[in-house]
């Protein structure tokens, strides 16, 4: 089941292959926690993991086979494939937070324990598990607001990129 609803429209959409959101489309979540989030979408078909893949003193992401390399995430809502990484992430995303060099939100596909512990840590916005590829229909650049507060966490497009 396709979990996205069209502007004006309470029904769900059941073509999730479509690229690229329409302003006010919604895409709803398995999981979700911390606060309302909203800012530009950094989008990437590639994983995360906040002790390999960042530069967390210059707010850039650093590992250079990462497809989001030299780009800043601060204050962004990332969209990415899936979580990676060891403990250490829940450490790092709370002293992140603690210094404000921390991305607005974290959208993923698919997300680990232990990233889950690190944004609860910190108290950061996160959501995950959709039934389809969350990274093919969020544009790059589009403003986004994420909703991980209600039953059915979500992600919508409050504006496309031009």
């Amino acid at each position: 089941m396709d979990c996205r609803v069209k502007p004006g429209n309470d029904a769900v959409d059941g073509s999730a292959a479509t690229v690229g959101a329409m302003s006010g489309e919604i895409f709803f979540a398995a999981a979700g926690m911390g606060p309302k989030a909203r800012g530009p979408a950094l989008v990437a078909k590639d994983g995360f993991s906040a002790r390999y893949d960042l530069d967390r003193v210059r707010g850039v992401f650093s590992r250079p086979d990462h497809k989001l390399a030299g780009e800043s995430y601060v204050g962004r809502v990332l969209v990415l494939d899936a979580a990676k990484g060891g403990v250490a992430t829940a450490w790092m995303l709370h002293e992140m937070k603690a210094r404000g060099v921390v991305p607005a939100a974290l959208v993923l596909n698919a997300t680990n324990p232990i990233m889950v512990q690190g944004a609860a840590l910190a108290d950061f916005s996160m959501i995950s598990g959709f039934d389809f590829d969350i990274t093919q229909v969020i544009p790059n650049g589009a403003l986004v607001e994420v909703d991980p507060t209600g039953e059915r966490p979500f992600i919508r497009v409050v504006r496309s990129s031009a």
